[in-house]
């Protein structure tokens, strides 16, 4: 025999505060990740450009042949 159930009590569960704070905080998570990421880029960036530039060969030399 099938037990009848109301449709407003056959749910799982409900959304409540619990669940929006689970949700704002991975939000804030991701945020403070994308920043941790932003800062680590921009600090890549600057001791990449800081380098020396490679100088072209001197006249009588010849430039490497690649292949």
């Amino acid at each position: 025999m099938t037990k009848t159930v109301p449709e407003n009590k056959a749910r799982q569960g409900h959304w409540g505060w619990h669940a929006l704070r689970i949700l704002i905080a991975g939000l804030l998570l991701a945020f403070i990740a994308w920043g941790a990421v932003e800062v680590y880029g921009e600090l890549i960036k600057s001791q990449t450009t800081g380098q020396s530039v490679p100088q072209a060969p001197a006249a009588g030399q010849k430039p490497a042949q690649g292949g």
